[in-house]
Formats: C-alpha cells, structure tokens, sequence
C-alpha cells in the first residue's frame, strides 16, 4: 500500500478518506473468484445490507463507506491482489438494484437476473443468522470503486 501512496500527486492525497484490507464475499471459493474479478478490473462494484451499517452484529455497526477510501483486496488468504478507490456509494432497495449494477459487480454472467439470484441467497441466508427477514424493500448499500493498482498476472 505505501509503495501505491508515494506514487499519487500529492494533491489526491486529501481526498483519500481512509485505507483498509479485506477480502470479498464470506467463503474462500468466492473471495478469491472476486479477487481475481477485481485485479482484472472486472468487478467494480459491491453491496452490503444496510443493517450492517445501522445496528452491526455482535460487534456493532460498522462505519459507512466513504467516497475515496482505498481498500487493499486480498484473496481468502490474505494475500494482496489489489487496491481499489472508492467512487460512489448510494443506497437502493433489493427489489430497485439495476442491470447496470450487476454488471458492474462483475461476478457469474454479469445479469441482473443471475446477480438476483446469487444475492438472495446470500443475504437470505445472511438475514436468517441475523433473525431478520430477507425481502425485496431490504436496503442494500451500494459501493463503486475503480481498480487503481493490480498485481501482475
């Protein structure tokens, strides 16, 4: 990461809102499919449930993401494979998530229908740990990024 920061102007630096390391999705299978999704630049989207961001699990709520953050995207093993900056984060019900979103996410056939598909079953399953009902008026946090360094293939 600090060999990625010394080479920005010195300009962009204030609009850099914070810096993180973490891996997508909650199983190894996934999280090192969309590592390599982001190295390629070809998933440059995320969503996440709003609840996480307004009451959390057992550790609390956790902080909403932030325009110009700089996340380092690491496989399952912890194994940096990237930085993404984020660009855009907006809200939008389950049910009001759009074609262009999905494809932006990069993941399966980039549809919406398979994006649909993929996400109530992972939230489905995310809400029932949580006691919660899954359903289509579930607000999602949406998250755009731009891919700003990638390991070599």
């Amino acid at each position: 990461m600090s060999a990625y920061l010394v080479t920005l102007p010195e300009a962009e630096i204030p609009g850099i809102s914070g810096v993180s390391a973490d891996y997508f999705c909650a199983d190894k299978e996934n999280a090192d499919i969309c590592a390599e999704l982001v190295r390629k630049g070809e998933k440059q989207a995320s969503c996440s449930m709003k609840y996480w961001y307004q009451t959390g699990g057992k550790e609390g709520p956790e902080p909403m993401p932030q325009v110009g953050h700089l996340q380092v995207v690491t496989d399952w093993a912890g194994v940096p494979v990237a930085i993404t900056q984020m660009t855009r984060v907006t809200e939008a019900r389950f049910s009001d998530v759009t074609a262009e979103f999905a494809a932006a996410e990069g993941e399966g056939d980039k549809s919406l229908r398979w994006w649909r598909n993929a996400h109530w079953q992972f939230f489905s399953a995310e809400c029932e740990e949580l006691g919660i009902e899954m359903s289509e008026d579930t607000v999602l946090v949406l998250e755009h990024f731009r891919t700003v360094w990638a390991k070599p293939a």
